[in-house]
Order: C-alpha cells, then structure tokens, then sequence
C-alpha cells in the first residue's frame, strides 16, 4: 500500500510541477528579453502575452497551457491502464473508483501549478486555459460545452475576463447535465470558483467599467499579484 500512494504521490507532483512550467514567462524572455510579470496585467498568461508581444506567442502560449491539463490528465488515465501499475494496488481497491479521483487530484494541481509556479516564485497565470485542457481530458462534451460558452461571451462582449468567468460558472452545470461522477463535479465546482478568484481585480474594473477589450491596453501593473 505504501508503493502504491508513493507512486500516486508522484504522479500528483508531476502534475503540480507540469502546471508550472511558464510559456508565457518564457516567451517574454527570449523574444523581448522582458519580465512578462511586469508589463500589462501582470499576469504570464496568454491574453497579456497577446497585448504584450502579439498573436502568435499568444497563440503558442495558449495552446502550451491547454496541453499542460491535458498532459497532466491523460499521464494518470495512461498509467492506471498499465498492468504493471496496476498490480500494485492493494487487492481490495476499485480502481474504477479510485482513477476518478486521482485524475481530480492532478486536474486541481495543474491549475494551481499554472497560478503558482514553482520556477516564478509562485506567481503565475489566471489558469483558465489549463483548467480547458483539464476539462478537455476529463469529459470532451464539459470541455467543449465551457469553451463554447466562453467563445459566446467574448464574440459578444469581446471582454476574455468576463468570458473566462462566464465559463467557469458554466462548469458545474455542464458536469451535472452530463452525469459526471462526484470527483468531476467537485472539480467543477472548486476549480471554478478558483478561477473566478483568480480574476478578483477583473471583477473589480468590470463593476467599474474600465475593463478593456480585444485590443485595447492594460494600464501597466495594473493587478499583478492578482493576475
């Protein structure tokens, strides 16, 4: 049994420290040899790298963050089919029902790995594209069914923050019609909420009506250590 949580363990590090590789923090780096951190929102996620250094190290950097959930993810369901794993559990654990679990456990860590990176002194991005890629992996139709919302909002309001919030209300919902088991739900539900917490200053500046859209600026450091 102690081999058993050991390996588990690590595979819930791995996913914690996969969420905190930085693309966006790198980007900046090597093609303007600039701390991202510190121009627009102060956040190392793809909507500041778009107003920061274009569309297409915002394009890389949104899709390298989707991948980090789906990476994360898809390693537990891989290795939960290896026979070789698999026999080290005890004999009396459902597997079945443990995996559900396990793969919540990794979906939660990634996106606080993205939110607060290990190499950026925890600091880090507003976690929505990786909470996408988590979804993504976990159930197809939640993850495509929040991207949808998400797309809905924004060729309306043309505003990613309100977007990315609408999405995450839009989760627990989507698991619950799906028929999602009880670890997914609560995934749900708690990355959601974290999510939204993690766009307490967007929240602010929308009440205010000074949140910008599609290609308008950020005042400079305008939210850092919330973004």
């Amino acid at each position: 049994m102690a081999l058993w949580l050991t390996l588990n363990g690590l595979l819930l590090l791995i996913a914690y420290l996969l969420g905190s590789i930085p693309p966006g923090y790198w980007a900046g780096r090597l093609l303007q040899g600039i701390d991202i951190r510190e121009h627009g929102s102060g956040s190392t996620g793809a909507t500041n790298v778009l107003r920061t250094l274009g569309k297409v190290p915002a394009l890389i950097v949104l899709l390298t963050d989707v991948l980090k959930g789906v990476a994360a993810i898809a390693l537990v369901k891989w290795l939960y089919t290896l026979e070789s794993l698999r026999s080290l559990a005890p004999s009396d654990l459902d597997l079945s029902t443990w995996l559900p679990w396990m793969a919540t456990l990794a979906g939660l860590l990634v996106v606080l790995g993205h939110s607060k990176s290990i190499f950026l002194n925890f600091t880090g991005g507003k976690s929505v594209a990786t909470s996408l890629g988590v979804l993504l992996t976990l159930n197809w139709i939640v993850g495509l069914g929040t991207f949808g919302v998400f797309l809905l909002v924004l060729a309306v309001t043309r505003v990613v923050s309100l977007s990315s919030i609408m999405g995450a209300i839009a989760v627990s919902g989507l698991m619950y019609a799906t028929g999602q088991p009880l670890p997914y739900l609560l995934f749900g539900l708690a990355g959601g909420v974290y999510v939204i917490l993690r766009h307490r200053s967007n929240i602010q500046r929308l009440l205010a009506g000074t949140e910008p859209r599609i290609g308008q600026a950020v005042p400079e450091n305008s939210s850092p250590s919330q973004s």
